[in-house]
């Protein structure tokens, strides 16, 4: 094995990047993992590392965030004391101690306190297997000398990200897409990727925005061996019939309560991102149930705008007695921070500008974990279209009985209204699914305003639309819970939180996207489990504050609209569309914006 190398005082952080190659320039190979590495730095302050095997198949690097055992013991890449296989892994698993437990009673011994190793032992010990037993986020990479072979594998619903290329014999791998750009694959659109954001505000994994990268997606793992290689799916999501016996308010209470205390395991000081709402409130009252003394809370305010959750942010943290820390954000600073937030993107996206500005402020305030209510609108049925998309579907499939579809009863029924009335010939011009309606509902452009923009800023092409995902559930409520934890959560949500976080230096952990209290809560019925105004979550923290429990759902929103038209110079939101494209609503702005500055930065002059 070729000695690992350490930079312990750089400012780098975590996120993992690779070359598997059975022939090639060792140079090359060398240089093209410094690049992805140095791409990558941003992710991780605290320790580097570079590894390669001693057949020159396989070399890894890694930039690390210290969470836990931050000491020189922690550090990655790390190896197994014959140096058989060596591991580069970025995320937190949470259930490391019970698992280092088990290990050592059939006799592992253990040099470190990390979950790095504990993973690494786990599959010396069990292989492919280890998977099922991990619980947490990750993105890992593992090679095994005994076998000849690397391993590739994400956690079963995406939080961490890894992306991959493959050519000529070479796969390169990387946590962030922008590292694989900078170790020198090209830069090239796919157009079926920008279809599909323009359709739906992000890309959809597999896909990326750039060509022959793709997605390892979550809950998968992908195996490479002498230059092939085979994806398979370890997890997936699924709502089986069985009813449990027990209160489902007690079940999901204590299921709550366990989720959160292991995402509370931290060697270093955890906070929470506070909002006026319900999930991220609900974390907070489990989080200071399970823990007393210092909590710290983070909030964003906004200046002079109706919907401005800061005061009801306040209340709650001083109703639970935090360190309460809030920046209010005005119009230009936003337009500052919005051309930031657009050059830390590392694929267009009309979300995460909120987690950019509150990471920073929890950077400011030396946290470097936090957590996040993300995912209690996708378990507990939050979300507009828990109702209204099967009403859509529902309409649709009347019309293809013959009887009358009009354009009113299917706004009116989804709740459409401007521009977006165009995504309904969508809904009436294919099979009345409920997948279609759902794309119908969450899209921002109809399939042939997308097809448009794509032929405008790809070139033209005759853009078919990628096949997605069809999820099975016995009721249509799961269905779109399934579908919101697939396609949104996955691809937009937790994707720009991973992204903009780290970018800050912060590590974001969502108790609510947890693979054993998804497990637990999937047998509670539908009825039960999305009722309106997620009421089995209010019964299941009965510590919600009635100021926020008792206000309608209305989501975090920025003042995005208000910025445009009142604070931000034209220079700023410059766009240029094809002719015909109606841009009558922020999100569209956005879409087209952060499109073409993802262009500008990764091909000046395409734009």
């Amino acid at each position: 094995m070729v000695a690992s190398t350490t930079d312990r005082d750089e400012n780098i952080m975590c996120g993992i990047a690779g070359v598997l190659t059975q022939h090639g320039d060792a140079a090359a190979r060398a240089l093209a993992l410094h690049a992805m590495q140095t791409a990558v730095r941003h992710r991780g302050p605290d320790d580097a590392g570079t590894w390669t095997a001693a057949s020159g198949a396989a070399s890894f690097a890694h930039t690390r965030l210290a969470i836990l055992d931050p000491t020189p013991a922690g550090h990655q890449p790390m190896s197994t004391p014959d140096d058989q296989i060596t591991i580069a892994f970025n995320g937190e698993i949470v259930n490391f101690q019970e698992l280092r437990r088990s290990l050592k009673q059939r006799g592992v011994c253990f040099r470190t306190q990390s979950d790095t190793e504990v993973i690494l032992r786990a599959y010396e010990t069990d292989g492919l297997a280890a998977l099922h037993s991990l619980r947490g986020m990750f993105a890992l990479a593992i090679w095994d000398a005994r076998e000849s072979l690397c391993l590739l594998a994400r956690d079963p619903f995406g939080i961490k990200p890894l992306y991959y290329h493959q050519a000529d014999g070479v796969l390169t791998f990387a946590s962030e897409m922008g590292a694989l750009l900078a170790g020198g694959v090209p830069p090239l659109v796919d157009p079926a990727a920008a279809f599909a954001y323009f359709r739906s505000g992000s890309v959809p994994e597999p896909l990326t925005i750039t060509r022959n990268v793709r997605a390892l997606e979550a809950g998968h793992y992908l195996i490479w061996r002498n230059g092939q290689t085979t994806i398979q799916r370890y997890w997936g999501i699924e709502f089986p019939e069985t009813i449990p016996a027990d209160d489902p308010a007690a079940v999901t209470r204590a299921a709550l309560i366990d989720s959160v205390a292991q995402h509370l395991v931290s060697d270093v000081p955890v906070g929470i991102f506070l909002s006026g709402g319900m999930d991220s409130t609900a974390i907070l009252a489990l989080a200071r149930t399970i823990r007393g003394g210092e909590l710290r809370t983070f909030s964003l305010a906004f200046p002079d705008f109706p919907l401005d959750e800061g005061p009801l942010a306040r209340r709650t943290a001083a109703r639970f007695d935090t360190e309460h820390h809030e920046w209010a954000v005005n119009g230009p600073t936003a337009a500052e921070l919005f051309d930031q937030f657009l050059t830390a993107a590392d694929q267009p996206s009309i979300d995460g500008f909120n987690t950019f500005l509150v990471a920073r402020l929890a950077q400011r305030h030396d946290t470097k974990v936090v957590l996040s209510g993300l995912g209690g609108d996708e378990l507990f049925g939050g979300y507009p279209s828990f109702r209204r998309v099967p009403r859509l579907a529902q309409l649709a499939r009347l019309g293809r009985l013959g009887r009358p579809l009009s354009t009113a009863a299917l706004r009116m029924a989804g709740g459409l209204g401007g521009s977006r009335v165009r995504r309904l010939d969508d809904l009436i011009s294919r099979p009345a699914s409920l997948e279609n309606a759902y794309v119908v509902f969450r899209g921002i452009y109809s399939g042939e305003e997308a097809a448009a923009l794509t032929n405008h800023y790809v070139g033209p092409h005759t853009v078919i639309e990628p096949p997605r995902e069809e999820g099975s559930a016995p009721t249509a409520e799961d269905l779109v819970s399934h579908l919101e934890l697939t396609r949104y959560m996955r691809n937009q949500l937790l994707r720009d939180s991973d992204v903009m976080s780290m970018a800050a230096g912060v590590e974001v952990r969502v108790p609510f996207v947890d693979r054993v209290l998804f497990e637990t809560l999937a047998r509670v019925p539908a009825a039960e489990r999305l009722q309106r105004g997620k009421a089995l979550l209010r019964r299941a923290v009965p510590e919600l504050p009635d100021w926020v429990a008792g206000q309608p759902k209305r989501g975090f929103v920025l003042p995005f609209q208000q910025w445009l038209e009142r604070d931000w110079s034209r220079r700023r939101v410059a766009i240029n569309p094809p002719p015909g494209i109606v841009m009558d609503t922020h999100y569209r702005k956005w879409s087209v914006l952060a499109f073409e500055r993802w262009l500008q930065r990764v091909s000046p002059g395409h734009v």
